[in-house]
């Protein structure tokens, strides 16, 4: 074992311990991706402490500002910007009443049409803090006049909310394309279907639950057909934005990035169409720049800490031990996956992903086979393009696990946080209605290794 590589995991742990104790992921990979650096090239390449030092402040500074200044980070705050849109301008109360009328009748079928509206208003946020912050303020107040548990509603919105990780636009599919430079707009499609049987896993489980406990949530009946035809017209807008996304990026119209540019325009148009105020648009705006400068000092802290594993050269390590694992690669996979299932309970889904892929990346794709293999050789069945916009969406779905899992789980506080005070549900009552959820994304994740065209179908669409 090397020097540096003895360093390595010595500050992955002081890494894993700055976390635990809380403190800011970004300001922890920053501080130990530069002290990593320091040693490096004080020690290793013989520079000294003092010329060490600036030489680590040097790539310090530079490896953020060269990735940071990449136009595909510029999707990031035009999804999010979408998702605020339409929530100011009303779209999203449209939406759930259009899904409420529709799949209502059904048992528990506040909470399926929760689940439906919440993947139909994935589809234009870009985040699932988001996601969940409107529709605790949206649909839990409409399941609890009907005598739904409070926990069950909770949980629905919490789990709900998830969707926005996997059903594009999706900033954290964009924060795994950066880490991985991988393909954006592929990882973006790729979404697309596991989202919709993530969603489709979701309502069956509620509809379950609601015919095992008939207290849980009571069928919304009553809608004519006439009614359920004339809630349309008000999700169409959502609607429309989707199909302008997936046009640009299916039909070679234009990139990701400009995809969302046009898909936001499009929605601030329609906002103001629909008598948006300035004290709104300013809303939308604020809580954009809000989310957007949160998850970017992640990435450029991040982006040290990945600098310096270049360096020491671990994630190179890490793959040539999995690679060279005689037990089924698919058993290590289901183990690389436990250890994000151990992290999501003490981890935010973005700073783990960003903290990990790193090293697991290099490893899923040597367990694979490597770089030069056709889908016929690999172990796993897939080419190595294919593999990283296959991998992306197994893990963007485990992410979601960390934002309903206590103690950390995001969504459950943001929910608790929103309805709380309210409706009387305090964060450990979200937590417990969200639980059965965890269940439906294992089963999720499970549908998605044993059948991985369900990933790859639409990616393979787009011409290269």
């Amino acid at each position: 074992m090397t020097h540096a590589t003895e360093i390595s995991i010595l500050l992955a742990g002081v890494l894993i311990a700055f976390v635990l104790v809380g403190v800011r992921v970004a300001f922890a990979t920053a501080l130990v991706g530069f002290i990593g650096l320091w040693s490096i090239f004080a020690v290793d390449r013989g520079q000294g402490f003092d010329r060490g030092f600036f030489t680590a402040l040097q790539i310090a500074g530079q490896v953020p500002h060269s990735k940071m200044s990449s136009h595909v980070l510029g999707l990031i705050p035009t999804f999010i910007l979408i998702g605020f849109l339409a929530y100011y301008a009303g779209f999203t109360r449209a939406l759930f009443e259009a899904a409420k009328r529709w799949a209502g009748w059904m048992p528990g079928g506040l909470g399926v049409s929760t689940v439906f509206a919440t993947a139909g208003f994935a589809a234009v946020s870009g985040a699932s803090v988001a996601t969940s912050a409107v529709f605790a303020r949206v649909a839990i107040p409409e399941m609890l006049k009907l005598g739904y548990d409070k926990r069950f509603a909770a949980g629905v919105v919490a789990a709900g909310g998830t969707l926005a990780s996997l059903i594009p636009p999706s900033a954290i599919l964009v924060i795994y394309a950066i880490i991985t430079e991988s393909s954006v707009g592929q990882l973006l499609m790729a979404g697309f279907l596991p989202g919709l049987v993530s969603a489709v896993i979701y309502a069956g489980l509620i509809i379950g639950l609601a015919r095992w406990r008939g207290d849980l949530g009571p069928p919304v009946r009553g809608f004519t057909w006439r009614e359920r035809f004339e809630s349309l017209p008000g999700a169409l807008p959502i609607m429309f934005v989707v199909f302008i996304i997936i046009f640009c990026i299916y039909g070679g119209w234009g990139t990701p990035t400009e995809a969302g540019a046009l898909g936001a325009f499009v929605v601030l148009v329609m906002a103001i169409q629909r008598g948006m105020r300035w004290g709104q648009l300013k809303g939308a705006l604020f809580e954009s720049a809000k989310l957007s400068a949160m998850i970017f000092t992640m990435i450029w802290g991040v982006l040290i800490y990945v600098r310096y594993l270049g360096f020491a050269d671990l994630p190179g390590q890490f793959a040539a031990w999995i690679g060279g694992l005689e037990q089924s690669p698919m058993l290590t996979l289901m183990i690389i996956l436990g250890a994000y299932v151990v992290l999501g309970m003490f981890m935010d889904a973005i700073g783990m992903l960003i903290l990990t892929l790193p090293i697991t990346f290099p490893a899923v794709i040597a367990l694979n086979g490597g770089l030069n293999v056709t889908a016929e050789t690999s172990a796993l069945g897939m080419s190595a393009d294919q593999c990283a916009v296959w991998f992306g969406i197994i893990v963007v779905k485990m992410a979601e696990l960390c934002l309903i899992t206590p103690p950390i789980g995001l969504n459950c506080f943001v929910v608790a946080g929103v309805a709380g005070e309210r409706h009387d549900i305090s964060v450990q009552d979200v937590f417990r209605g969200a639980s059965p959820f965890f269940i439906a994304d294992v089963v999720t994740v499970a549908v998605l290794i044993a059948f991985p065209g369900i990933v790859l179908w639409l990616p393979s669409l787009i011409a290269p």
